[in-house]
C-alpha cells in the first residue's frame, strides 16, 4: 500500500512501451540494432535448478553468450556466499571478468538474474559504464521486492532496480514500485524451453500430481484431497517425496493425467501471481488445473488451454470431472500446449526484450 499511495501521490505513470522504446533510443543514441545470432551478449545468473536448462539455450538463439555466475568461487578469491566480506569480494572479481571481456569485444546487450543481496548499486553503476542496454529479471516481486536489509541494502531489486535499462518484472502490481523508485519496468510472464519441456511417452500412473515447494496451504490442499478419495501425489522440497531432478518433473507431468498448480504466494492471503509451471506444463504436454486468478487470462483462454478453480470444492469438482472424461481433458491438454508453443517460450521473451532495449534489429 505504501508504494502505491506514493505513486498516485506523485502522479507518476506506467511507462507504455512506446515512451520505454524513446527512452532507450535516447540512452543510445548510436546503437546498432543487430540481427538474430548475431549479437554479443552478457548473462550474469546462477543456475539454482532450471535457470541453466531454460536460459542458456534460449539466449544463444540471439548470439555469443558469455556468461559469469555470481556464485561462482572463483570470483570471490573462494569465499562463499555466507562468508564475511563475500559480496564485496564477488563484485570485484565480476567487474573484473567483465571488463576484460569488454575490452576483447563489447556487449550488446547485458541480461542479468540479480538481487540486491548479490550485487550492489555501485557495481552495477561501473558494469552501465561499459555501454551496453541492461536489463534485469526478477520473478517474485509480491514477496521480495524489498526483502530483509542488510548492512543498509535490500536484499530485492528495490536498490538496484534504477541502474538498469529496463526491468522485467514477472509481478503485475510490482510495476508501480519500480517507477516509484525511479526505474523503467516491463511486465512480461516467466517462459518455458521448448526442448526442455516436452511430452514424454509415459503412462500415466498418476491421477493428479503436483510439483512444487511443500509451504502454505499446499500441504493442507492435499490431504484433503487425499480425504476425499483422489489419488494425488506430490514431489518437492519439504514433500515426504522429496525433490525431482529437471526430467523426472517433466516426466512427471507425462505420468499425470492431472498436473495441479497454486498461485498463492507465501505470506499474502488472497495475493496471487504468475508460476513457471504455468507455462513449463502445458510446455510439457500436462493438463494443467490451477487456481484462478486475473494474471492468467491474457495468456490462456481457460477452460479450453488450462482449467482454473477457485476454492478446494470447485477444485474437487474440477478433479471429477476431468477424470470422468479423458477425451475432454485430451482436447484441453493439447490446446495447452499449441498456445505454450505459439506464445510463451523463453527465446519468445527475450525476443521481445532486446527489441525493446534496441539491441535486436
Amino acid at each position: 500500500m505504501r508504494y502505491r499511495k506514493l505513486f498516485h501521490a506523485r502522479g507518476l505513470s506506467i511507462p507504455a512501451e512506446a515512451d520505454i522504446l524513446e527512452a532507450i533510443h535516447r540512452r543510445f543514441p548510436r546503437q546498432v540494432p543487430r540481427s538474430k545470432g548475431k549479437l554479443h551478449i552478457l548473462s550474469i545468473y546462477h543456475n539454482y535448478n532450471w535457470e541453466g536448462p531454460s536460459l542458456t539455450p534460449s539466449l544463444a538463439a540471439f548470439g555469443d553468450v558469455l556468461h559469469l555466475d555470481w556464485c561462482d568461487s572463483a570470483l570471490a578469491g573462494g569465499k562463499q556466499p555466507n562468508d564475511a566480506g563475500w559480496m564485496e569480494t564477488m563484485n570485484e572479481g565480476l567487474l573484473r571478468t567483465v571488463r576484460a571481456w569488454a575490452a576483447e569485444r563489447p556487449f550488446d546487450v547485458v541480461f542479468t538474474y540479480l538481487s540486491g543481496g548479490h550485487v550492489t548499486p555501485d557495481t552495477l553503476k561501473k558494469l552501465r559504464s561499459l555501454g551496453a542496454p541492461m536489463v534485469n529479471l526478477a520473478l517474485n516481486d509480491k514477496e521480495t521486492f524489498v526483502g530483509k536489509i542488510r548492512n543498509g541494502q535490500a536484499a530485492g531489486a528495490r536498490d538496484i532496480c534504477s541502474h538498469f535499462d529496463l526491468c522485467w518484472t514477472s509481478t503485475m502490481d510490482a510495476l508501480e514500485k519500480y517507477v516509484v523508485e525511479g526505474a523503467t519496468p516491463l511486465y512480461l510472464p516467466e517462459g518455458a524451453n521448448p526442448d526442455l519441456h516436452l511430452p514424454y511417452d509415459e503412462e500415466k500412473i498418476y491421477d493428479v500430481s503436483f510439483v512444487g515447494q511443500c509451504y502454505g496451504n499446499r500441504p493442507e490442499i492435499i490431504a484433503k484431497l487425499r480425504e476425499a478419495g483422489i489419488r494425488v501425489e506430490a514431489f518437492g522440497p519439504g514433500w515426504p517425496s522429496g525433490p525431482l531432478t529437471m526430467e523426472e518433473m517433466v516426466r512427471t507431468w507425462s505420468r499425470s493425467k492431472i498436473n495441479l498448480g497454486f498461485g498463492g504466494v507465501l505470506g499474502h492471503k488472497e495475493t496471487y501471481c504468475l508460476k513457471g509451471r504455468d507455462f513449463e506444463v502445458p510446455m510439457s504436454g500436462g493438463l494443467y488445473l490451477t487456481e484462478h486468478h486475473a494474471e492468467l487470462i491474457p495468456f490462456y483462454d481457460v477452460g479450453s488451454e488450462i482449467v482454473t478453480y477457485t476454492g478446494f470444492e470447485d477444485l474437487l469438482e474440477k478433479i471429477r470431472w476431468l477424470l470422468s472424461e479423458p477425451g475432454q481433458a485430451e482436447i484441453i491438454r493439447r490446446a495447452g500446449r499449441e498456445r505454450a508453443l505459439r506464445e510463451h517460450t523463453w527465446e519468445m521473451r527475450f525476443d521481445r526484450v532486446f527489441r525493446m532495449l534496441g539491441a535486436l534489429a
